[in-house]
């Protein structure tokens, strides 16, 4: 299986997909950057007027709520209208939803219009969208949603079937579900918590992925999902105790170089129940 995933992200790199970006302003060039790190390659246009041509042109869109305006939102509809026609893999970043009306309509709107392939959010983001108890902190989980009886992996499973697409949610086992298989993968580091734009960044890693891989949404998701995790313990470890800039470069430094050898060594995947 690791090998199947190592194969998946080789495959960025030798078809270098084209990922249009409608995201927010604060991690844009994270976004950006770790989208060409990964081996794709980031086009970050938003104006509603050149939308239809771009997303045209694209192998897959992220769409990223963290700041909102009205035209982002014209945007991400028209875009997402124009991936379903082309069959372009769609990933959805919910971040915060449940921190404004705006958001909450934003998202849902999203949903009822778009096809969505994946939905990534935390577990309190992914609570709110699945109508169960949440009680998010802005744009981040709360602790009270991490400790919560109802299992990540039944959440996941659970919307995946409602929205028909993939659905992960991010923590310190990420969860993985398209409604009839569920994978937990166990890589990672808490100094990923520690900087801006970590989520939004493993959204750019599953739109890369995805975008090369369209015929297996799960499968590269997953790939994603471990190829951030694996950057994350050996960026902690060589940069770490440095502080949270140093530990940021390691972690493109180190998406830079994943590769098949890295994730069969080092990646630690298992199916969920």
């Amino acid at each position: 299986m690791m090998n199947e995933f190592g194969v998946l992200v080789e495959q960025v790199r030798g078809k270098r997909p084209l990922i249009h970006h409608i995201t927010n302003y604060v991690t844009a060039n994270d976004c950006a950057n770790i989208t060409l790190a990964i081996g794709a390659s980031p086009v970050m246009a938003d104006e509603p007027k050149e939308i239809p041509d771009i997303t045209k042109i694209a192998d897959g869109l992220v769409l990223n709520v963290g700041t909102l305006n009205l035209q982002k939102v014209l945007s991400m509809i028209t875009a997402g209208k124009v991936a379903n026609e082309k069959g372009i893999p769609v990933v959805l970043d919910p971040v915060g939803v449940g921190a404004s009306e705006f958001r909450k309509a934003t998202i849902h709107q999203l949903l009822e219009e778009i096809q969505i392939s994946v939905l990534r959010g935390n577990i309190s983001e992914i609570r709110f969208i699945a109508g169960l108890t949440s009680m998010a902190k802005g744009v981040d989980a709360s602790n009270e949603d991490i400790g919560r009886e109802e299992s990540r992996e039944e959440v996941a499973a659970h919307l995946a079937r409602e929205l028909e697409c993939v659905v992960i949610i991010s923590g310190e086992v990420d969860v993985i579900s398209d409604g009839q298989k569920t994978v937990c993968v166990k890589n990672g580091h808490a100094m990923l918590g520690n900087i801006t734009g970590t989520g939004c960044m493993c959204s750019s890693l599953v739109g890369s992925l995805c975008g090369a891989n369209p015929e297996n949404i799960l499968k590269a998701s997953v790939a994603a999902m471990v190829s951030m995790g694996i950057a994350g313990e050996i960026a902690y470890k060589r940069a770490g105790e440095l502080g949270n800039g140093s530990f940021r470069v390691a972690l493109h430094d180190e998406i830079s170089k994943m590769n098949k050898e890295m994730i069969e060594r080092l990646g630690r995947v298992h199916e969920g129940e």
